[in-house]
């Protein structure tokens, strides 16, 4: 049987060993009876012979048979389990469980595959628990020490500013003071996020909205954004501030990857449609895709984190921003969110935010992943489970 069948194309271990041991009974009794006949037809001496011969050769063949059958069906696929969890244990994480000949053992093979997956979705929300301590008392000693001392710079650089100093110099250094002012706010947003109400968000206009303000603002400059809005949509409890800033930080991380793309427009699209949490995510279809026609393959780029309190099959909402640029690295996935890990040059950004998305839509009950988009580049999505019975205040 091929290695690619589901799980319920595969025959049961229970129906497999009850055939192969019915067709080998039924070998057993059609040589006893041939045995019966031939021993009728023989002298009682070669009888005898013929007959230890033929039980000789009937247990040999039972023996040898079962012995594959059962290690076919049964010692080969805990063979492999075993030797997954070996390798496992002893560091390759990458490895894991094959499928079986049989359902029993393919099942048993992919919960053990999600249970490692669910392990190492858990080691990673510990590392990054950690980090976000460390970066924690790291951002409380920066700002106590840095703080004041840049206050006072700001001011002097007024005074040199007031007393005829170069405009030109002045505006560098108020420029590069804003910056260390930026690093600075952007680690305590992420370390100590505000204690903010938390109630029903409409995903929709918050999209847009946000779609407008950075518009007038002049950041989507020579950006083709298109919005793919379903129109019911349920609400989602959380922030609004805070979704606000994790689409500004999403829409800004796909305008500057797409502002170094080689060739073609420049394009973003935002997304917002209703969704239910699961463990893989499969392609789906948007509106834009031609009525008939299978959507476009979206590749895979690393492992969607997992949160064990959002149970399979939870309705929310799924919020994707996906562009036209370079895209991310394979070997970057599980580091975009990292803080202070950036893929841009120095001097375009502190790496935090990204880093400050993932917190918050964490904190929000949701979980935030990275995958290829169809346009050529990124594609960020966020899934935040729905508020029920809430509407918007």
């Amino acid at each position: 049987m091929s290695e690619d069948a589901l799980p319920g194309e595969r025959p049961k271990l229970q129906r497999e060993l009850l055939v192969n041991l019915g067709l080998l009974v039924a070998a057993a009794l059609s040589l006893a009876i041939g045995t019966a006949l031939l021993v009728g037809l023989l002298e009682p001496h070669y009888a005898a012979l013929a007959l230890v011969a033929l039980v000789l050769a009937d247990v040999g063949v039972v023996f040898l048979f079962g012995q594959h059958l059962l290690a076919r069906l049964v010692l080969r696929p805990l063979a492999a389990l075993n030797a997954a969890a070996e390798e496992l244990a002893a560091g390759q994480l990458a490895v894991r469980a094959p499928p079986a000949e049989t359902r029993d053992f393919t099942e048993l093979a992919e919960r053990f595959n999600r249970m490692t997956e669910q392990l190492l979705d858990v080691q990673s929300q510990l590392i990054r628990t950690e980090k976000l301590a460390t970066i924690g008392r790291f951002a409380a000693g920066v700002a106590h020490e840095i703080g004041n001392p840049l206050s006072a710079i700001g001011t002097y650089v007024d005074v040199l500013a007031g007393r005829g100093t170069d405009a030109e110099v002045c505006a560098s250094l108020r420029r590069e003071i804003d910056r260390i002012d930026r690093i600075v706010r952007g680690m305590l947003a992420y370390a100590r996020p505000e204690d903010e109400r938390v109630g029903p968000v409409d995903l929709v206009p918050l999209v847009r909205g946000v779609r407008d303000l950075l518009g007038r603002q002049g950041a989507l400059t020579e950006l083709d954004v298109t919005l793919q809005c379903d129109a019911e949509v349920p609400l989602v409890r959380g922030n609004a501030h805070a979704l606000e800033q994790v689409v500004v930080n999403l829409l800004l991380n796909a305008a500057d990857a797409t502002a170094v793309q080689e060739r073609g427009p420049r394009r973003v699209v935002v997304g917002v449609t209703p969704w239910r949490y699961r463990a893989v995510d499969p392609v789906r279809r948007r509106r834009s895709d031609p009525a008939g026609a299978a959507p476009p393959p979206e590749r895979t780029l690393g492992r969607r984190p997992w949160r064990q309190d959002i149970a399979p099959g939870t309705p929310g909402v799924l919020l994707y921003v996906a562009d036209s640029g370079p895209g991310i690295p394979v070997a970057d996935c599980e580091r975009v969110f990292d803080p202070f890990y950036t893929t841009k040059p120095p001097g375009r950004g502190t790496g935090l935010g990204l880093a400050v998305v993932q917190r918050s839509v964490h904190e929000m009950g949701g979980v935030v992943w990275v995958g290829g988009a169809r346009e050529g580049g990124a594609a960020f999505k966020v899934f935040l489970p729905a508020a029920e019975g809430e509407r918007p205040a």
